[in-house]
Parts: structure tokens; C-alpha cells; sequence
């Protein structure tokens, strides 16, 4: 099958895409069938939805990976599957630890009172932490794959623009200008700043960035490490995305930006698709409401009840309709690229027999 190939010997899979098409189930459920195969998979998430947390057995704080019970039937024994919910504020502590000249500087770094503010605020910290995380857990070699389910944004390329973000704030003028001479002699209006900021503040911040001022060469040396293996043949993007308008048009845009950037592309994965009943054009609808009438009126449904539900029918038929000319306007603009259909399931996945059977849709094993 399509994913099959496109998954053949990664060892990273980043899920990306809009919020709310599904990603985080998407990635438990690539991860799943990929355990079940006989990998050491772990999955890499990002505020899940509370059942679905509730079910991959994450805690509600802290980013320690834990195992995942797999049902036993068709796995491969020495497969396993993991989930860790990722916790910015730690990795960047991590981070932090391991790039300070000394764990003097780390620890003065860590209890600055600035520093739990800045480390979220900043743009991008929040997607760098992502991949830092997911580059730490790489390196450490326990896992075959690992499945990214990236953090939702509005801006598609917040995510593949983190690491250069984060690393032009670490070395960036803001900082080091509070360590120049010149301010801290009083020059270019320092005692207006003082009077508005407060001495302690400006002490707090001038610290801060004399703390960070020895991380520059560690941050940018992991930023690169971390760009490079997104950009290497051992990792796959995959776009997660629904048949609407604004999520295809957020698919098509990251898209491009993967082409741009020369990432690797691995498919589309449209989740939550109408299944469609008719074929064909819209009279088509009409009959299908006609034979559904008929086929109610011979169970013994009531003329109002049966005409009701016939209609309804045929709205969802053309909900199918409408997902099925947007998704062939999606493969029209991406061309060769391949295109995972997941259907609308009838029950809300929040357990992992509801994520089994995404994964089954995925690998294309839904009629087994």
C-alpha cells in the first residue's frame, strides 16, 4: 500500500497540519500499526485531546514516554508502541542544561525570574521545543521510529522556521544590547528605562542575557542538527488535513513550503471523509432519495418519518459530493503526490480501538 512505501526505512514521520483535522489520532495511529509490525515506535504528541491522553496512557504533566498496551492479535512480538506528550518548559531546561558553560551558569539561568516567561513567549519556542525534543529522543536510539504530531498553527511555516527563531533570539540584537557598555553606564536613555522598568527587572534581564550570552554556538549548533535530520532521507513529512476549504488550503500552502525548503514530502492524509453512496451527478440524488423512501415505506416506516430520513440521506450524500471534488482539486494541484483517504467513522476515536481502526483506513486493511 501507498503508506507502506512511504514509510519504508524512516525513522522520523512528522504529522503537520491545520488544528483539528485529526492529527493527534492520525500520529497514535501510525504509530500503532507500525508497533504492531514489530518496530519500536514511539509517538511524540502535543496536547492531545483529554480520552485520547487518557488512552495512550499520558499523564497530565510531565514528557517521560510511556508504553502503550497493544492488542496482542497480528503483532509481531518484539514490536512495541510508546506516547509522550511533549512539555516545552522541560525541554528547554534540558536545553539549557546541557549548553550552559557550566552548571553554575545553567542554574543561574533556570532561577532567573524572567526566564520561565521568556522561554515561553518567545516566538517559535514552543515548535523549536518540538524539535529539540523529538532530535533528543532520536539520538538516543530506543526507538526504530518516532511519529511527531506537531503543534497546531496558523501559520504553517511556524513550524519549519522554529529552530532559525529561536537561534536569532538566543545571539539577537534585544540581548546583547543590554550587555553593552553604554547601557549599563547609563548611556541611551537607561535611567528612563530604569525608572519605568524597575531596577530589579533590568538587573533580572541583564543577567539573563549574560547567562545566555555562552549558548549562542550550542543553540545554533542544534538547530542545524535538528534542521538536518528533518531534511534527510531517515525523516517524512506527512500533511493531515480535511476535505474543507481552509484546512486543504493550509495543506496546500505547507505543501509548497516543504517544496521550497527541499523537505521530504511523503503524502496527504485526508481524515474524515464522507463516504459516498451514489456516483455520479446531482440526479443521482434524487434517486437514491427516492429509492431510500421506497425502501423505509416497505420496512414499515411511517411516509413523514421515511421522507425525513431520505432527505438527510441526500444531504449527507452531498457532504460526500462536496469532499469528493475538493480532494480531486487537491491531487490536481500537488500532481504525483500520494493521497491517504481516512472515511468519517461513525463514533468519536477516543480510545485505541477507535484509533486501531484509523490505522487499519490508513494501511488500506479496513475490509479485513
Amino acid at each position: 500500500m501507498i503508506l507502506d512505501r512511504v514509510l519504508d526505512g524512516r525513522q522520523v514521520v512528522v504529522c503537520a497540519g491545520a488544528g483539528g483535522v485529526g492529527k493527534t489520532t492520525v500520529s497514535a495511529a501510525l504509530g500503532s500499526q507500525l508497533a504492531a509490525r514489530g518496530g519500536r515506535v514511539l509517538v511524540l504528541t502535543i496536547d492531545p485531546a483529554r480520552r485520547l491522553a487518557g488512552a495512550l496512557g499520558l499523564p497530565e504533566h510531565g514528557d517521560e514516554a510511556h508504553e502503550v498496551d497493544l492488542p496482542q492479535s497480528g503483532c509481531a512480538p518484539d514490536g512495541s508502541l510508546h506516547a509522550a506528550m511533549l512539555d516545552a518548559q522541560l525541554t528547554f531546561d534540558r536545553l539549557v542544561l546541557e549548553e550552559a558553560p557550566s552548571e553554575r551558569a545553567a542554574e543561574r539561568i533556570l532561577a532567573n525570574p524572567i526566564y520561565r516567561q521568556v522561554s515561553s513567549a518567545v516566538a517559535g519556542a514552543h515548535e523549536y521545543m518540538a524539535m529539540e525534543r523529538l532530535y533528543e529522543l532520536h539520538a538516543s536510539g530506543r526507538y526504530d521510529v518516532i511519529v511527531l504530531d506537531t503543534p497546531p498553527s496558523r501559520n504553517a511555516l511556524d513550524f519549519l522556521e522554529a529552530p532559525g527563531r529561536l537561534t536569532r533570539f538566543v545571539e539577537g540584537r534585544a540581548l546583547r544590547f543590554l550587555l553593552r557598555p553604554g547601557m549599563r553606564a547609563g548611556r541611551l536613555g537607561f535611567s528612563m528605562i530604569e525608572r519605568i522598568a524597575g531596577v530589579a527587572f533590568l538587573r533580572d534581564l541583564s543577567e539573563l542575557a549574560a547567562g545566555f550570552e555562552g549558548m549562542y554556538d550550542g543553540f545554533a549548533r542544534r538547530a542545524a542538527d535538528v534542521s538536518a535530520l528533518l531534511a534527510s532521507g531517515r525523516t517524512t513529512f506527512l500533511l493531515v488535513t480535511v476535505p474543507q476549504a481552509e484546512p486543504l488550503a493550509e495543506a496546500d500552502f505547507f505543501w509548497r513550503a516543504l517544496r521550497e525548503r527541499e523537505l521530504p514530502f511523503g503524502g496527504m492524509i485526508v481524515n474524515k471523509v464522507h463516504p459516498s453512496y451514489v456516483e455520479g451527478a446531482p440526479s443521482a440524488r434524487t434517486r437514491l432519495r427516492a429509492k431510500a423512501k421506497r425502501a423505509l415505506r416497505d420496512a414499515g416506516v411511517p411516509d413523514p418519518a421515511a421522507a425525513r430520513a431520505a432527505e438527510n440521506l441526500v444531504h449527507y450524500q452531498a457532504l460526500a459530493d462536496r469532499d469528493r471534488e475538493n480532494i480531486d482539486a487537491l491531487e490536481r494541484r500537488i500532481g504525483s503526490g500520494p493521497i491517504v483517504e481516512v472515511p468519517l467513522l461513525d463514533h468519536d476515536v477516543h480510545d485505541l480501538e477507535g484509533v486501531a481502526a484509523v490505522g487499519r483506513h490508513l494501511f488500506g486493511q479496513a475490509g479485513g
